[in-house]
């Protein structure tokens, strides 16, 4: 018998290595991928002003429920997975979240200092709301009550670290192999980019895999300083349950 679809729904905040582990899975050969599903529906809703954000609304759907039914809808021929990178942001107040229900979700993290210091260089002067932390531990915690138990969270830490080792225990998590393929993609962009890619994507587009492991958080002051002092705790809570 046919086994059923798996569709997954890694749920991150920006730069948290979203992009690159995106690539893994594509790189496996029975994976679709859909970049930021949500993205053109929550700039339409907001009005917030992001890089390209003409260019995203232009190219997306903007109906946050035909969004959800796609991401239910039938696979491609000869795909058994479906990963969607969605960022937690994007699942504003008024955005129905019954879908998830149908989604294997798993929560995707990095420390808030490295993704403060990366969003800044791309988006000048983020806010708490920007980087996706409070809403990242809601949706936890949403998915969580319905689960009966905590949803799967991998560290970008942890992959970085160590990509076959921590590669393999979320594939085991998810209740799927895991390939070596994963380890590898092709340099350049994707044709299931994004059309953000060329704001956003570059050192990605310049990478053929997981990147060395990270050093040193780096020292943020000022405003960046105390955005990062209120991130903190919504990272740490999701943090301590991570697959080790």
């Amino acid at each position: 018998m046919k086994p059923d679809p798996k569709r997954i729904a890694m749920w991150s905040g920006p730069r948290n290595l979203s992009t690159a582990l995106m690539y893994s899975f594509a790189a496996r050969g029975d994976c679709q991928v859909w970049d930021e599903p949500f993205y053109a529906a929550y700039l339409k809703a907001t009005g917030i002003m992001h890089p390209m954000a003409d260019e995203v609304i232009a190219a997306g759907l903007c109906d946050p429920a035909a969004v959800a039914e796609a991401c239910l809808a039938p696979l491609k021929a000869g795909q058994s997975l479906f990963y969607q990178k969605h960022m937690t942001l994007h699942m504003i107040p008024g955005f129905d979240r019954a879908f998830m229900r149908g989604l294997t979700n798993v929560f995707l993290i990095r420390h808030p200092a490295r993704v403060i210091a990366s969003y800044a260089q791309k988006r000048e002067s983020p806010n708490l709301a920007d980087i996706g932390f409070v809403q990242q531990a809601a949706l936890f915690d949403e998915v969580a009550d319905w689960l009966g138990r905590a949803p799967v969270v991998v560290d970008s830490a942890d992959i970085r670290a160590d990509p076959r080792g921590s590669l393999s225990r979320l594939c085991a998590a998810l209740d799927i192999p895991f390939v070596d393929s994963m380890l590898h993609w092709a340099p350049g962009a994707k044709a299931f980019d994004g059309v953000w890619a060329p704001h956003w994507y570059n050192a990605v587009h310049a990478s053929t895999g997981f990147g060395d492991p990270e050093g040193p958080l780096p020292q943020l002051s000022g405003d960046m300083a105390r955005l990062l002092d209120a991130a903190l705790p919504y990272y740490e809570r999701v943090a301590a349950l991570a697959l080790k």
